[in-house]
């Protein structure tokens, strides 16, 4: 028997009509590839690219960072493909931890995720987009901060209509972002061949890889979400692992062709000193024009997973309403619709918020990376804990997928999570300190409550 607390079984005995509206299967494999794709593909790979290659040296090195990204980004699906099609529901990684280590630590988790993990991160996507569309219609001195609001707002809008109106749109932005990220290959490589200057840029190898796997990873993050969706997909037994693997091979491709080409295009050295790689690149094949192609990208490429996070952000908040009477009103889910409404309305009010902190602080991208970062790595560590929990306690148990080579697998994805968690808090400046301080007011409240109980 697992040692979790809180779990209740559905009860066979109800009549079904008067079964509250809960998920059901609405999205092919397509549908999921494009949603964990449109997740990942997000700005970082318009703008980290150059911190990598600063923290590399030479072409060989930057390209094995980002091939070995990769590689252990789909360690990490494997994994979450075991959890998923094993244990399939709404909430995600809510429903994992709440049956591995039981119902305190999974409603610490879906506090995390509505108040920083998945607001924080579309507060991220809307500031970048904010950024570059501010280059191309400016709305005087807090342009960025109306471009994110509203981004925000009309993206939960569509959301709100329905699951049907929220897919589509998922798919047809990713397609676009995919085809932007081809056109910047395409730049890179009809660009005349930079000068070699590798032998100019001397570096601590050890050092210097290992904050560049921060910024690889960075870029990689997203493909968890498919977890959320678990209860959603169809054929679920088969579509979820598939969907992560084949989403991941396809943003793996982009990505190893994008850095080759900032390479061939830009050379090493300039590369590592561009604050805007992509740009750059544009604007010496194509000038003006170029430029502002790509700003139309990259605020494609925000769009794309901000809206891929409000879709699947809210189906934590919701499993913890269901869950956790002291949050019962974001437990409703809308049949007709096909969303959880209220938690939808919820995490774009505290997205808002945030959007309202990083303008404060004039550093709105870098402050929602600092405040994400920490609480993300924690509970992703806690996540991967969770299969060996299931495999010693249910080693009977159903699992339509099985995670290879265990118990290897597994553990390198910890210790990745546990290196990623150390450097988040390493390199992270105040904003970590506001999000693990949130983090703290939701373990108040949990131990509070189990007070009460």
């Amino acid at each position: 028997m697992l040692p979790a607390a809180g779990l209740s079984l559905p009860m066979t005995n109800k009549n079904p009509a008067t079964l509250p509206a809960a998920p059901r299967p609405v999205f092919d494999l397509k549908d999921a590839v494009a949603l964990i794709v449109g997740i990942v593909v997000g700005a970082g790979i318009f703008k980290l690219p150059a911190l990598v290659a600063a923290n590399t040296g030479d072409a060989g090195t930057m390209m094995l960072a980002w091939i070995l990204g990769a590689a252990i980004s789909i360690i990490g699906a494997l994994c979450y493909a075991e959890l998923a099609t094993s244990h399939p529901d709404a909430g995600g990684e809510y429903h994992f931890l709440e049956r591995a280590f039981g119902s305190d630590i999974a409603r610490l988790f879906a506090w995390a995720r509505l108040t920083v993990i998945a607001s924080g991160s579309i507060a991220i996507f809307a500031f970048v987009f904010a950024d570059y569309a501010t280059q191309l219609a400016p709305l005087g001195e807090h342009s960025s901060s109306v471009y994110a609001v509203l981004l925000v707002i009309v993206l939960t809008a569509i959301n709100l209509v329905g699951i049907s109106a929220g897919k589509t749109t998922q798919n047809l932005l990713t397609v676009v972002e995919c085809l932007g990220l081809v056109l910047v290959i395409v730049a890179g490589l009809l660009a005349a061949p930079a000068a070699p200057v590798e032998a100019s840029m001397a570096a601590s190898p050890q050092r210097a890889f290992g904050l560049a796997m921060v910024f690889v990873l960075l870029t990689y993050g997203g493909w968890n979400d498919a977890a959320y969706l678990s209860a959603e997909i169809k054929d679920g037994h088969r579509n979820i692992a598939r969907s992560m693997i084949l989403g991941l091979a396809i943003v793996a491709t982009l990505y190893i062709l994008v850095s080759y080409a900032y390479y061939v295009g830009l050379g090493m050295e300039t590369l590592a000193k561009s604050p805007a790689p992509a740009a750059d690149l544009l604007q010496r094949v194509w000038g003006g024009t170029g430029a502002a192609l790509i700003s139309i990208i990259v605020a494609v490429a925000a769009i794309t997973s901000a809206n891929a996070t409000i879709l699947t952000g809210a189906r934590t908040s919701y499993a913890l309403g269901r869950d956790w009477p002291l949050f019962s009103m974001l437990g409703q889910w809308d049949g007709a619709a096909g969303v959880p409404r209220n938690a939808m309305v919820v995490q774009g009010a505290i997205t808002l918020a945030l959007i309202a902190l990083g303008t404060w602080t004039r550093r709105g991208f870098e402050t929602m990376v600092d405040y994400t970062a920490p609480v993300f790595w924690l509970f992703f560590f806690l996540t991967g804990m969770s299969l060996f929990v299931f495999r010693r306690w249910e080693p009977s148990a159903a699992r339509p997928y099985r995670v290879p080579l265990y118990p290897v697998t597994p553990l390198l994805f910890c210790g990745v999570c546990i290196y990623m968690l150390y450097s988040s808090l390493a390199y992270t400046g105040k904003g970590a300190l506001v999000g693990v301080g949130v983090l703290a007011v939701g373990a108040v409240l949990v131990i509070v409550n189990r007070s009460k109980s």
